[in-house]
């Protein structure tokens, strides 16, 4: 039997991911001090019959809890709101949020796109929580959209040739 290997360090684990190209979201949540908001890129769609999404919450982040127990809306950012992104990531930034009224929880005013959702599952992923939402609303406008990549942010430019027709 071959011998174990050794897992590697979390900062080469960190390195090798950062190569792959994600967009950036906003998670945002209720607190009784009003609308919170936490930068998020580990985010996918899971299910379509039930309409799933996943975000990988950290163990040690402040919205940990509310977002395994409560209403949260992912918020997809365009392009021209890294500051946004930079805001809600705890780093300098000029942003002042605004928000907008959704059916049961805050989201930003004028995202990409937002998927309202209502807790459906959380699993244990060892220093994360993997927070599995149903979708219960959603919309979308035109643009851009904010990635990030290499530790850095950057955009994608929206394509003329989506396939948004075929749904």
């Amino acid at each position: 039997m071959p011998e174990a290997l050794a897992p590697p360090s979390p900062g080469a684990l960190r390195a090798c991911m950062s190569r792959f190209a994600t967009g950036v979201t906003v998670v945002s949540y209720t607190t009784d001090s009003g609308p919170r908001g936490a930068t998020m890129n580990s985010f996918t769609s899971v299910s379509a019959e039930p309409p799933l999404v996943l975000v990988s919450v950290a163990r040690r982040a402040r919205c940990h809890d509310q977002l395994a127990d409560g209403p949260f809306c992912v918020n997809i950012l365009g392009a021209e709101q890294e500051q946004l992104a930079r805001l809600f990531a705890g780093a300098r930034s000029t942003a002042e949020p605004r928000w907008a009224e959704g059916a049961r929880v805050p989201r930003l005013a004028d995202p990409l796109a937002w998927v309202e959702c209502e807790p459906w599952r959380a699993y244990d992923g060892g220093d994360h929580t993997l927070v599995l939402g149903r979708v219960t609303d959603l919309g979308h406008r035109d643009g851009d959209a904010l990635t990030y990549a290499w530790s850095r942010f950057a955009s994608t430019t929206e394509s003329t040739d989506g396939i948004e027709h075929l749904f």
